[in-house]
């Protein structure tokens, strides 16, 4: 009689459940090229920052070097000079004052109201808007003298620009409309210097300038919705 035999294979049941395992190696590598992936896209996010945040400066930089430029041309038809790297309008010996005197003559007066209202209209121009922040009048005076007699001297000299400009002008000259005495009042500061810049001699000190203050990226003019418009009253300091 034949017998048959049956062999049974064996070796398929041990590779279907032999575990699938990732090795240290392999989750090492998942992990750092993760890192990688990620560092890329902070990076490129950083430089994009700083890309923006150069390029946001350089435009600053170049619109308020336009904007100075035009308030030089109007300067020089005035015969007055622009320094660009102190951002200041000096008027030289056409805003010299007397010596213990906060008076202005009236060829200044004059000077001041003509030249001014060019400034105001450049304040206006879509760049004036966009970056001039304030115009400071800053007073000075001579080392001769105590120094609080000085800083107060200063001070009125700068004050008196300010009167020059809102009062009304003599028969003959142009009055400013109220929107430019207004204009005056919102970018208009008055500082006194007492003889903390004092020039070469005691005359060239005994002055004003005009300091051009302008705004950083993204910042705002401050609101003048406060005060009351109009009514600007007469001058504390009495004649010039």
């Amino acid at each position: 009689m034949l017998s048959s035999r049956i062999v049974l294979k064996r070796g398929g049941k041990g590779e279907a459940e032999k575990p699938f395992w990732i090795s240290y190696a392999d989750l090492m590598t998942a992990l750092m090229v993760l890192f990688l992936v990620t560092m890329s896209v902070t990076l490129l996010a950083v430089t994009k920052q700083v890309s923006e945040a150069e390029r946001q400066k350089a435009e600053r930089d170049r619109e308020i070097a336009e904007l100075l430029h035009r308030v030089q041309v109007a300067a020089k038809n005035a015969g007055i000079s622009v320094d660009m790297d102190r951002n200041v309008i000096d008027f030289g010996d056409k805003a010299h004052f007397d010596k213990n005197s906060s008076g202005l003559k009236p060829e200044q007066q004059k000077l001041l109201r003509a030249f001014v209202p060019q400034v105001l209209a450049i304040a206006r121009d879509p760049l004036g808007q966009k970056w001039l922040k304030q115009i400071v009048v800053e007073g000075f005076s001579s080392p001769e003298g105590d120094y609080l007699y000085n800083l107060n001297l200063s001070l009125q000299r700068s004050q008196r620009v300010l009167c020059v400009l809102l009062a009304k002008p003599p028969v003959g000259e142009s009055a400013m409309s109220n929107d430019e005495l207004e204009q005056v009042r919102d970018l208009f500061l008055v500082g006194g210097y007492s003889f903390n810049a004092a020039k070469a001699s005691y005359e060239d000190s005994r002055r004003v300038e005009l300091r051009l203050e302008f705004l950083g990226i993204g910042e705002h003019r401050p609101s003048t919705n406060g005060p009351p418009r109009g009514n600007f009253g007469t001058c504390a300091l009495g004649a010039a």
